[in-house]
């Protein structure tokens, strides 16, 4: 039986997420493996976007392909002139995501660490540590394992509190007879909704995300933010479509078709087990905004710092794991965390014109409390702050839609006071 001995961790994946902590803990001068089913130098099928702030913090904004500074979103009913028109004031980019995925390849390659290519079939535990074994019938031994493999995640526990809710969104890229964005310009939400029927109207609501690539191209996406089940990609094509036509747009030629869909509010995993998470397999997507790479690139060396540390100290199996738990989610992100769930339960039963009533009371509020609040960087106190804030300025029927505590809220809200 072959394999690795002695590793430091081992990180499950091939994704954005398990290139991201592969290279940080590398950095950290820890012994790392990654294991991937797949090459984790193939291309990246889906777009990345994030608000440049983000990335500028970060000193990161050489990865960005695109930047806008003119960002809009449309929260009117119809089509004519600027019909519900708000303008951001935030640039907004477009990850190279080669370029992204590169700068994580090179990290791992810098920092010695290795790449496995093979499918995992079990994996135990024991006091000093964890082991893996392969399909293929190696054996990979580590003081701590990282499972980044997604959504799905293949050995991780997490709880299940009810219907998980997805995002789910169907784009095209390529050229169109006429621009179906301004010059230079990017779209964040585009809920104007003349094209439907009124029979689409009563059924749950979408919105375009667009972007002008230059030179002719454009990025447009049909969204729903977040239902269980999520909507099918064949009616957001169709709305799509629909929306184009009632421009007077047609496609002229498809460069990459894009079909997204996660889950938008998992419960947390289980923090009791000897076994890490992080991305998507940890519930790292935002919950009210479906972002998560930005998130990625600010905890995954905190993260690191901590695994490296408590393994220097002498710490391993259970102590190890728990050590990165409690820095990947501490009590602070924890409640974050709940109170998103809990609005997005809200928002999940709003109409099209509720939905549309309050995002632009949202983005109504300062400039600092909604960009906070979408790249999760709000403390607590200010983040319940800001939701009073927009309670108060919103509509009489949002006011009474946020105001009925029906499903899961009931139960998010115990959890968040046992936090």
């Amino acid at each position: 039986m072959s394999g690795t001995a002695g590793l430091d961790a081992l990180v499950l994946g091939g994704g954005p997420a398990a290139l991201c902590i592969a290279s940080e803990l590398g950095a950290q001068g820890l012994d790392v493996a990654l294991l991937s089913l797949s090459d984790p130098r193939a291309p990246w099928p889906n777009t990345y976007g994030i608000w440049a702030e983000e990335v500028d913090q970060l000193g990161l904004q050489h990865l960005l392909e695109h930047r806008w500074s003119n960002t809009v979103s449309y929260f009117g009913s119809g089509a004519a002139g600027d019909a519900g028109r708000v303008a951001h004031g935030r640039d907004y980019g477009l990850f190279d995501k080669q370029a992204l995925q590169q700068h994580w390849l090179d990290g791992i390659a810098r920092h010695g660490s290795r790449i496995l290519e093979a499918q995992a079939q079990s994996l135990s535990h024991d006091q000093e540590g964890s082991t893996l074994l392969t399909r293929d019938g190696a054996a990979h031994r580590a003081r701590v394992v990282v499972d980044a493999t997604g959504h799905q995640p293949v050995f991780l526990q997490r709880p299940s509190d009810g219907p998980v809710a997805g995002q789910a969104a169907y784009g095209v890229v390529g050229r169109f007879s006429q621009a179906p964005v301004e010059s230079d310009q990017f779209v964040l939400m585009d809920y104007r909704c003349d094209h439907l029927s009124e029979a689409q109207r009563q059924q749950p609501p979408t919105f375009l995300y667009a972007m002008d690539l230059g030179a002719g191209r454009f990025f447009v996406e049909e969204t729903s933010l977040a239902l269980a089940p999520a909507v099918p990609f064949p009616e957001l094509e169709r709305r799509l479509h629909q929306r184009l036509r009632q421009r007077g747009i047609s496609i002229e030629a498809v460069e990459h078709q894009e079909y997204c869909l996660f889950p938008m509010n998992p419960a947390l995993p289980d923090r009791a087990q000897q076994l890490l998470g992080f991305g998507g397999s940890a519930s790292m997507v935002h919950p009210a905004s479906g972002y998560m790479v930005g998130s990625l690139l600010r905890r995954a060396p905190s993260l690191a710092a901590a695994l490296a540390e408590a393994i220097n100290a002498g710490q391993q199996g259970l102590p190890l794991a728990q050590s990165g738990w409690a820095t990947l989610w501490p009590a602070e992100l924890r409640r974050r965390h709940g109170l998103y769930r809990f609005g997005l339960e809200k928002l999940m039963r709003f109409d099209e014109a509720q939905l549309r009533a309050f995002f632009a009371a949202f983005f109504a509020l300062p400039n600092e409390r909604w960009y906070g609040f979408l790249a999760n960087t709000l403390p607590t106190p200010v983040l319940l702050q800001t939701m009073l804030q927009l309670f108060g300025g919103a509509s009489g029927s949002v006011r009474w839609g946020l105001m009925q505590p029906v499903g899961r809220e009931l139960n998010l809200m115990g959890k968040m006071l046992q936090w």
